[in-house]
């Protein structure tokens, strides 16, 4: 385990968080323009643009920390497990006969 990742992993739920809030306002905003202000009009660009401004520094955190889900992920497959069974316990138990033959 990296001590990171500690770090790593709070950045990225704050993020997740604040991304998700404003996502929340961005549809309160977009269902108050008026019934005109459509994808392409003045009024609906402006406000995505603001409400993109407001995403960007949390996309940068995903963007800078993001790669530690992938070390924490193969991390964890790599790491020897208390359920598993040693590969060595495994192959001697296999190397045996498991029944006897009668001739």
């Amino acid at each position: 385990m990296q001590t990171r990742w500690v770090y790593q992993l709070g950045v990225l739920r704050g993020a997740i968080e604040k991304l998700d809030a404003l996502h929340e306002e961005w549809l309160r905003t977009r269902d108050s323009l008026p019934a005109d202000a459509k994808p392409g009009t003045p009024a609906f660009d402006d406000a995505l643009a603001a409400h993109y401004a407001e995403c960007w520094s949390y996309l940068d955190d995903w963007a800078i920390h993001g790669h530690a889900l992938q070390e924490i992920n193969a991390a964890a497959r790599h790491a020897p497990s208390p359920l598993a069974p040693h590969p060595t316990t495994r192959a001697t138990l296999a190397a045996g006969p498991t029944h006897t033959v009668r001739r």
